[in-house]
């Protein structure tokens, strides 16, 4: 029975865009022929147009022929052929495979069945003749990308020769980047970049594999002894760190332990600061080793120091072989520093000191009264003692940290302060430069700065304190020294002896 096709409903006419009387085969408005119309086409929405229609099942049925693929694609390289194991398990049509033809698909060598007799290639892209025919997309699996590079895990290496693959154009990155990482891998006690963590470190500061820069082993340094604990931190103003430092210990003629603490802040205006601040630390650490053992008074050992310490110092600002002589002016700006240290040695704590650098008294009990144990060569000082100005007004003042005393050529007369004190009670020695004190000034900000397990982790304790100093804005190198002052509580007040 045949049913007369409708004419589809039209909204607006094509030729004016006006709405049409329903039932009329010409616009009223324009007379446009709506007749002419043609009529909408079914609806295919599931059907995908790219997709080539399935083999036909009848048997003697003529095979699907794919067309060939190019020979070559924009960039000049052979066109992509499917392999076998991209498309497991299906033919040409898309129909799932036995067991049986699956061995046999993977076994097929290329080109070695007619067209569509099969999945055609089983080797990687560019392994097929030229034209060889690529196998078809199933309906629904996604596309796999051409110019992915493909890895495939083989139980015998060697079997690539025979199979006809073609090696891969680029080494398995998980390989490479192993091998890579081995080979730039430094010696045994060679330096490990920083960076990459894998590079070499060359004699300049710089890494051989990612060529960034090195920090600087005075940047920040730590060192930690059974009885004292020093860290020193370059800031977060100064372009390097002029601090230095020196623990040790050592032992009494009578067998009981002496510990040693020096810390040393370098003079920004004088040439070769650093310097100066390690040469004197080094050498007053020296000396205490030198003199304490055989039996020399710890406050005479610490006077013996400091004079070391500043013949270190100026020994710094010698005329070297081959210099020019219009260096007339060298012994002016020569390497200075300041130096301040802590002796504990039996019951007796020693403390000496040139410059502005400090040690503190903090008592176990924070219930008991902290004290500062050094007074300041200082400008700031000078007008405090002479009662010119109070202590307020006094490091108010822009000249407050220019300093009197230090040790250097090119300083006045050297005056190296000693003070011997006899705690009663437990407690902690903090030894610094300025680089913290700034930040925690009196004895109290100082206490309250101290960790309270400062006496049992005395690292841990140096560890925060710079951080308050960085905290607060770290404008100077900071240096701190942590020693733990042990003693049985006798009842007796501390006995003080200043030279």
């Amino acid at each position: 029975m045949s049913q007369s096709q409708q004419q589809p409903a039209l909204s607006k006419c094509p030729g004016c865009e006006e709405p049409p009387v329903a039932g009329d085969l010409f616009c009223g408005a324009c007379g446009y022929d709506l007749s002419a119309v043609p009529a909408r086409p079914g609806d295919r929405p599931t059907m995908a147009i790219t997709v080539p229609p399935a083999a036909p099942e009848a048997a003697g049925a003529e095979a699907v022929r794919w067309p060939a693929a190019a020979e070559t694609d924009s960039s000049d390289v052979p066109a992509p052929v499917h392999r076998p194991s991209d498309l497991p398990g299906t033919d040409s049509g898309g129909r799932p495979l036995s067991e049986q033809e699956q061995v046999q698909e993977q076994g097929t060598p290329v080109g070695s069945g007619p067209v569509g007799s099969g999945p055609v290639g089983s080797g990687p892209v560019g392994s097929g003749p030229v034209g060889s025919a690529p196998g078809p997309e199933p309906l629904g699996r996604p596309e796999p990308s051409a110019s992915a590079v493909r890895h495939d895990d083989r139980a015998d290496p060697d079997a690539a020769e025979h199979s006809g693959d073609f090696a891969l154009a680029a080494p398995d990155p998980r390989t490479a980047e192993h091998a890579a990482a081995a080979a730039a891998t430094p010696a045994v006690g060679g330096k490990v970049c920083v960076a990459c963590r894998s590079g070499r470190v060359d004699p300049d500061g710089y890494c051989e594999n990612c060529g960034h820069a090195q920090p600087r082993e005075r940047d920040h340094m730590e060192q930690e002894l059974d009885a004292v604990a020093a860290v020193s931190d370059r800031g977060l103003r100064h372009h390097r760190n002029e601090d230095s430092f020196a623990v040790s210990s050592t032992a009494l003629p009578d067998g009981s332990p002496a510990v040693v603490a020096i810390v040393c802040d370098g003079v920004s205006s004088a040439s070769r600061p650093d310097e100066a601040s390690a040469a004197a630390a080094n050498a007053a650490n020296e000396s205490l080793l030198e003199s304490l053992p055989r039996g020399t008074h710890p406050q005479q050992a610490m006077h013996e120091a400091i004079v070391a310490a500043s013949e270190a110092v100026n020994a710094l600002a010698q005329e070297p072989a081959g210099a020019m002589e219009h260096d007339a002016h060298r012994h002016q700006n020569a390497p200075a520093c300041t130096l301040v240290g802590a002796v504990m040695a039996g019951e007796l704590l020693i403390v000496g000191w040139v410059g502005d650098s400090r040690v503190y008294w903090v008592p176990q009990d924070r219930s008991r009264p902290t004290a500062r144990l050094t007074e300041d060569d200082s400008w700031a000082a000078q007008m405090v003692a002479a009662g010119l100005m109070n202590e307020a007004e006094a490091y108010a003042d822009e000249r407050a940290h220019a300093i009197t005393g230090w040790l250097g050529a090119d300083a006045y007369e050297l005056e190296p302060h000693t003070a011997a004190f006899k705690p009663d009670r437990p407690g902690l020695v903090v030894v610094c430069t300025d680089g913290l004190w700034n930040y925690a000034e009196s004895a109290e900000e100082m206490a309250a700065a101290v960790p309270a397990d400062a006496q049992e982790h005395p690292l841990r304790g140096a560890q925060v304190l710079v951080g308050h100093a960085l905290d607060g804005g770290g404008h100077d190198n900071v240096t701190v020294a942590l020693l733990p002052f042990a003693v049985r509580p006798q009842g007796a007040g501390s006995a003080c002896e200043t030279v």
